[in-house]
């Protein structure tokens, strides 16, 4: 979870910092358990317990949970510690769950995050819910949500206390009487957080509350799913298989495109620690919270669900959008999540921002998540080979957001658009003849000047076994536009692996002022039982203004896009984390800027050359501002060609000069990346940033 305390000072030193104050001020640290309320039993168990080599000995939580990816709900990324979280809110929840269709769909636990408890344990030791929050306590919630066919989950930390500023108690130290609280209230799954944790090792205190959720269970009969959330700084997927039934790889997620894709990056290359019981947890879902697109959303569901993560809701239901429910309830993309063979996706290739990852079923079948994450549409091609399919004369093809079925020969292919993800499940099944083929149709979002006519081609391929016959393709768009096709648009018939490409003539009015503008891509081909099957293809049309001649100050000109792993992408000051203008001023080495943009990696900035520039210059670092972390890397991109790069960059580096030639480029990208370590505090200035035109 995330706070501000924890984003001020990073999680992973709050322990460690803690401690070496104490130090500092002639203090001993405080002992695990020497407090007259601690448990004398558990007092030991860090210590006692910790020592068998990677928790593979000693007692193990009860067998046949979590034998596929939990699936439910939890509170904090959309309420954090504010006030309407409370009992209110959560039977709210599983009101929504069993009203809406979710519970039938398999989500199944609420849980309850940080700030559920009131800052100071009871005379006996025993942890108090907030009364204001929940005046009838968590046994009478965990009743509610049990009368509802659901479960109930609850939060706290492996150490001295939670990771909210507040400083709510935590269990270091308490673990069995803590772990006998939660079993006697009802508490079916157990988040286990890492802040405040006085240095003790991080097997040794995840392995002492797994044991004591065993001695819990067997004296109440209540099992408890166990996730770890150690935020994968101890590589827990090398040791935690038999400590809990799942554990964080990755930091917190933020409700915004480059923080979850950082974190996708990081949790897809662990797929084969994952299976039954033991699944790699990139952290909540973000969906319905407003911070990313419903395209980035359905990535955000479909990449989640490839790789069998943990689907918990991180929205509040009583306020999201129905397409949200549309999103969250696609049960096709669940059934991939929850597959019984309990395989995460891997991934088949990456290149260029096209991802194609594949997971195999227990069925035999593959879904295929074909992703794009630049930020314009590609087409992104695999073959049914190559994500693990027997040879076939065909294959049967389901698109898992369109919920239609097709046949494709062996050549697995669409049209994807910016951060968009196709996700299909193909099947060598021997039952494709009676479906129409694949046939993929697609165009790039052209960039227009008003006034001015740009070219556009539009390909439509037949990827089926069997002819796409009678194609017809058609372009529209807003009135005062002009669309004139300047080639073919029909075509008798397209074998397989044949396209009919169709070039347009592209003019803006003149009076058109810079933005978006929708065109409507169509085509059609007959149906084998006759009708015709439709395809719909959205194309956006950017009215663009070139940049003026002369040296221009980049942070004065208009971007085409921004993505950015914390907060906005800010202009002439740093980057703040979080609401636009929260930033400081641009600051590199000691170092003062007054112009430039201030990113949080990983980040990618996009503008409008139009093939009229020759150079861009810039003094790049990592903001003073972050002064004992942050490691970035910065790029410049001309056209998909790399102009420009540095190496790694740390906090102890002075400024270093970037100069990239972008002669006829039309598009010039700003990309800054993690340095390989996650985005934890990656404050990176792109100061004094000029294009010469």
């Amino acid at each position: 979870m995330r706070h501000l305390s924890s984003r001020t000072i990073p999680r992973r030193v709050v322990g460690s910092l803690a401690a070496a104050l104490l130090c500092a001020a002639g203090l001993a640290a405080p002992a695990v358990a020497s407090s007259d309320t601690q448990d004398t039993d558990t007092a030991r168990s860090p210590a006692a317990d910790g020592v068998r080599a990677r928790g593979s000995e000693g007692p193990r939580l009860p067998d046949g949970l979590a034998l596929t990816p939990p699936m439910g709900f939890n509170n904090w990324n959309a309420t954090h510690c504010r006030a309407d979280f409370d009992e209110s809110m959560v039977k709210g929840i599983a009101d929504i769950f069993v009203e809406k269709g979710l519970k039938e769909a398999g989500y199944e636990y609420v849980n309850l995050d940080d700030c559920w408890a009131l800052p100071q344990r009871d005379a006996d030791g025993k942890l108090v819910p907030d009364p204001k929050r929940f005046p009838g306590g968590i046994k009478a919630v965990a009743d509610y949500v049990h009368s509802k066919g659901l479960k109930l989950g609850i939060y706290t930390s492996a150490g001295t206390k939670t990771c909210n500023s507040a400083g709510f108690p935590g269990a270091l130290g308490h673990e069995r009487s803590d772990a006998q609280q939660f079993a006697d209230w009802g508490v079916d799954y157990l988040k286990y957080d890492n802040c405040n944790n006085q240095g003790v090792d991080a097997k040794k205190r995840y392995i002492a509350m797994r044991d004591a959720l065993k001695a819990a269970s067997e004296t109440t009969g209540r099992p408890i799913v166990y996730s770890i959330c150690e935020w994968g700084e101890n590589k827990p997927w090398e040791w935690a298989a038999d400590v809990g039934h799942l554990w964080r790889t990755t930091g917190d997620i933020s409700d915004n495109w480059g923080s979850m894709l950082a974190i996708m990056k990081k949790n897809l290359p662990l797929a084969r620690h994952a299976g039954p019981g033991r699944w790699n947890d990139p952290d909540m879902l973000e969906v319905g919270n407003g911070g990313m697109t419903a395209t980035e959303y359905r990535t955000h569901f479909s990449m989640w669900s490839i790789m069998a993560a943990p689907l918990l809701i991180g929205s509040d239901l009583r306020k999201v959008s129905p397409e949200t429910f549309d999103i969250l309830g696609n049960r096709e993309v669940i059934a991939v999540d929850q597959d019984p063979l309990g395989k995460q996706g891997h991934v088949v290739s990456s290149e260029g921002g096209r991802w194609v990852v594949a997971k195999e079923m227990k069925d035999g079948s593959r879904a295929v998540a074909l992703f794009n994450e630049t930020g314009s549409p590609k087409t992104i091609t695999t073959t049914a080979k190559a994500v693990g399919l027997p040879a076939a004369d065909g294959y049967s093809l389901r698109d898992l957001w369109k919920h239609e079925s097709y046949n494709v020969a062996g050549t697995i292919s669409a049209t994807v658009p910016a951060h968009g993800t196709v996700l299909v499940r193909v099947a060598a099944d021997g039952q494709w003849q009676d479906k129409p083929p694949a046939v993929d149709l697609g165009a790039a979002d052209p960039l227009v000047e008003a006034g001015k006519s740009e070219k556009l081609l539009t390909k439509v391929a037949n990827r089926g076994s069997t002819d796409a016959r009678d194609v017809r393709v058609s372009l529209t768009g807003p009135s005062g536009w002009r669309l004139k096709a300047t080639s073919p648009t029909r075509a008798s018939a397209l074998r397989t692996g044949e396209v009919l490409g169709t070039s347009w003539q592209v003019t803006a009015p003149r009076d058109a002022k810079p933005g978006t503008y929708a065109l409507d891509l169509k085509a059609s081909h007959r149906a084998p039982g006759g009708g015709r099957v439709q395809l719909r293809q959205p194309v956006t049309a950017r009215v663009v203004v070139a940049p003026p001649a002369g040296d221009t100050a980049l942070s004065g000109l208009p971007w085409l896009s921004t993505t950015n792993g914390w907060g906005p992408v800010e202009k002439d000051t740093s980057n703040g984390e979080s609401a636009a203008g929260d930033g400081k001023p641009l600051t590199i080495g000691g170092k003062v800027y007054a112009k430039g943009l201030g990113v949080h990696a990983e980040s990618t900035v996009e503008y409008y050359a139009g093939g009229a520039c020759e150079k861009l210059t810039a003094q790049v670092g990592v903001d003073d501002e972050k002064p004992d972390k942050g490691t970035v890397a910065f790029q410049v991109w001309a056209d998909g060609k790399l102009a420009a790069a540095t190496g790694v960059l740390t906090t102890a580096d002075p400024a270093e000069a970037v100069s990239a030639d972008v002669r006829g480029a039309e598009v010039i990208r700003l990309v800054v990346t993690d340095g390989g370590d996650g985005i934890d505090s990656d404050h990176a200035d792109w100061a004094e940033p000029v294009l010469g035109c």
